[in-house]
């Protein structure tokens, strides 16, 4: 027999709630039987290991992130306690080409425009050599602390470049004046055959007007070292025409005292005296400029240590 309508209705089923399927589709019960999972509960099943998966790797990111940033501080912290150090250095530098060019000034304005005893080479006084270290001094001093406080990789190469040049430069010299005394006596005693003959020339121009530093020179080197003329008195007689020294030559310093008789001055010749007395304090010079060499190696040091704690901080930390 049919059922009816009315019985139909009787056996409907109440509406599941939204999101809900009923039967095989919710996966419940049906005569004993558990159904399969819907299209849904297969979505959410495979995309928790997704998520998983995700957080693992914003994990690692973010400690790659902190391991670059640690290192990123350290560069900077390094790059900074350098920056001041080059810049101290630097800074006494510059400072002392700045008491060098005073002096040279002062020696310039003091003695005259021909302050040496040299009459062949006469730019080659100690107030013009004084000026041209003192401003080079200074310049690379300055250039060195421009660059260390503005961590400028083009003046820290600059200032790099130039230190290494004057370096190379001072080792040259001290290499081929090694090499050129051990040649044998021959090759020396040109040299002071030149060297007199020069200082000689030199003794003619000797209180003359606008040789103030030639005429000083002279009388300090006499008085303090002992000594008169550059081989002998002698050679104080060409330039007076005359038996007579300067006075600097006096045993005893009085007005006019080397009008009087040989025996009242000193005997000794001033170039070899003045050559016993570097050869003598040799090692006093090798020592100041093997302290030269090593400010030199230090400044060098710095300059290139922060320019590469520069490209560093650059390269991590842009």
């Amino acid at each position: 027999m049919r059922r009816s309508s009315t019985d139909e209705s009787t056996y409907r089923r109440s509406p599941s709630p939204p999101g809900k399927e009923p039967g095989f589709a919710h996966g419940g019960p049906f005569f004993g039987l558990h159904a399969s999972p819907g299209p849904k509960a297969a979505q959410a099943r495979y995309t928790s290991p997704k998520g998983n998966k995700y957080v693992v790797f914003y994990l690692d990111l973010s400690f790659i992130f902190l391991l670059e940033l640690k290192r990123c501080s350290m560069a900077r912290g390094c790059l900074q306690g350098v920056k001041y150090l080059m810049f101290a250095f630097n800074l006494l530098f510059w400072l002392g080409g700045c008491g060098i060019l005073g002096v040279g000034i002062w020696l310039a304005a003091t003695q005259g425009n021909f302050a040496t005893l040299s009459s062949s080479f006469p730019s080659l006084s100690a107030a013009n050599l004084l000026i041209v270290t003192g401003t080079f001094v200074m310049a690379i001093g300055f250039v060195g602390c421009i660059g260390a406080i503005k961590e400028n990789r083009c003046l820290l190469l600059t200032f790099f470049v130039a230190l290494l040049l004057v370096f190379l430069l001072e080792a040259c010299i001290t290499i081929l004046f090694f090499a050129y005394t051990d040649k044998g006596a021959p090759a020396v005693l040109q040299i002071d055959k030149y060297a007199q003959q020069d200082l000689k020339k030199g003794l003619h121009l000797y209180g003359t007007p606008g040789n103030v530093g030639l005429t000083n020179a002279w009388s300090i080197i006499q008085t303090d070292f002992r000594c008169c003329g550059v081989s002998n008195y002698t050679d104080w007689f060409e330039v007076y025409n005359a038996t007579r020294v300067p006075d600097s030559c006096c045993l005893e310093f009085s007005e006019s005292c080397g009008l009087h008789a040989p025996g009242t001055w000193w005997k000794a010749p001033c170039y070899e005296t003045v050559k016993m007395w570097l050869q003598e304090n040799l090692l006093a010079v090798g020592v100041f400029g093997l302290c030269t060499a090593l400010v030199q190696i230090l400044g060098l040091t710095f300059a290139m240590t922060m320019y590469c704690q520069v490209v560093k901080a650059d390269t991590y930390c842009a």
